[in-house]
């Protein structure tokens, strides 16, 4: 595989979706934090919820996305992301193998893969083609339990390994993320930080773009 090393990027903001959303509020919420500044892609990640639920969440997130030509990516679910006019898909270790979820999709979608601390998963998954791959928890998350907690060397590596990006994730902050910053992660996948924010998820995705411009 190409190294990227030599070619850095700047890093970009790969926002998710709460757990659990209030779709009466939610919109508006999700609306505040794009208007941040620059986002890469949200991917709407509702853990336990049935179809039906996903359904009724994706559309009106998606026009908030699309209106701003920012992607929409589905967790988990690769059959229902043709259906929604959704961008891609995001799978886990549970949710299937990246193969049989590009089958599905066909290659115009964007497939991302939950590698954990795994460099055999993810230079799998980048051989056979995935668009991105993730690793994490890199720090104390709340979100749900961490398979692993790998060392921010693994994204070093991956820099030099390849041109696939990398996503870095778990727990990450304003106070953080400089450390996955240097390591060389091409995305910083951001939850509690933007939706918690005490000055609100506007002022979070401000803050995290200022601390990325502010490196390169």
């Amino acid at each position: 595989m190409q190294s990227k090393a030599d070619t850095p990027t700047k890093p970009r903001i790969y926002l998710i979706t709460p757990p659990k959303i209030d779709l009466t509020i939610f919109p508006s919420t999700l609306t505040q934090a794009l208007d941040g500044g620059d986002v890469a892609c949200v991917q709407l990640r509702l853990k336990g919820s049935n179809s039906e639920e996903i359904k009724r969440s994706t559309e009106p997130l998606l026009r908030i996305c699309h209106d701003r030509d920012i992607p929409l990516i589905i967790n988990d679910t690769p059959e229902l992301v043709e259906g929604l006019g959704a961008d891609g898909v995001h799978i886990g270790l549970d949710d299937g193998e990246y193969r049989n979820a590009r089958n599905i999709l066909g290659d115009e979608y964007i497939i991302g893969v939950s590698c954990y601390d795994s460099k055999h998963r993810a230079i799998v998954a980048a051989e056979d083609g995935a668009d991105y791959v993730a690793f994490g928890a890199f720090f104390h998350t709340q979100t749900k339990k961490a398979r692993a907690n790998p060392n921010p060397d693994i994204l070093r590596w991956w820099a030099e390994s390849t041109v696939v990006p990398c996503v870095a994730i778990g727990g990450i902050d304003q106070e953080n993320c400089n450390t996955l910053l240097d390591a060389g992660a091409d995305f910083i996948a951001v939850i509690n930080s933007v939706w918690n924010y005490p000055k609100g998820p506007k002022e979070a995705i401000k803050k995290f773009n200022a601390l990325i411009e502010g490196r390169y």
